[in-house]
């Protein structure tokens, strides 16, 4: 997939009009939707609960909080990919806290064409993210599949007195025969028990 294609949905936590000033014109609409800013943790908190963001940017510190705790929470528990602006004094120090959470971390002042090369950085890891979630589904979907079958094997040797190889081809014999998944056959054979 080209990333020009994809837009990515940002929430950006800053209390710095003039940091927000010059960062919003490099979130256009054409490569980043929605975006929404929000001056607190409070606020983004409660942003985040509404809905899921691809990408949190954390200009730090904030008036109610520093915001490291919530840039870790958005990393770990989804497909977020969050980056925290942090002063020269914390940088060194936080940097290497935050690193093992997956939180990226730029030394601010910052420029613009650091902010689009930290984006750029923040788009790579997100489609990362994008494909493992992918292979994870598709490997639960395939255990859940195979979960199913055994489930119908099982009710096979019960009920039909069959032994294991047999239940297998049974279930293979019947999905070929009907054009159907071994899944949807398991499922038939569970259901009618």
């Amino acid at each position: 997939m080209d990333l020009k294609e994809h837009a990515y949905s940002v929430l950006v936590v800053s209390a710095a009009e003039k940091f927000n000033a010059g960062l919003l014109p490099l979130l256009p609409s054409s490569g980043y939707e929605p975006v929404r800013v929000v001056s607190d943790i409070s606020a983004a908190k409660r942003a985040f609960a509404e809905r899921a963001f691809d990408f949190v940017i954390i200009n730090a510190p904030l008036p109610d909080d520093m915001g490291l705790r919530f840039a870790v929470d958005v990393c770990a528990g989804t497909e977020t990919v969050g980056l925290l602006l942090l002063r020269e004094a914390f940088y060194a120090e936080l940097t290497e806290r935050l690193t093992p959470h997956g939180v990226f971390t730029l030394l601010k002042p910052t420029s613009a064409g650091r902010m689009a090369t930290a984006l750029q950085w923040m788009a790579t890891a997100r489609e990362r993210l994008r494909k493992t979630e992918k292979k994870t589904l598709s490997l639960q979907e395939k255990m859940e599949e195979i979960r199913l079958v055994n489930r119908a094997k099982w009710i096979l040797i019960e009920r039909r007195g069959m032994d294991e190889p047999q239940a297998h081809r049974y279930i293979e014999k019947q999905a070929m025969d009907r054009c159907m998944t071994r899944r949807a056959i398991a499922q038939e054979i569970i259901d009618q028990g």
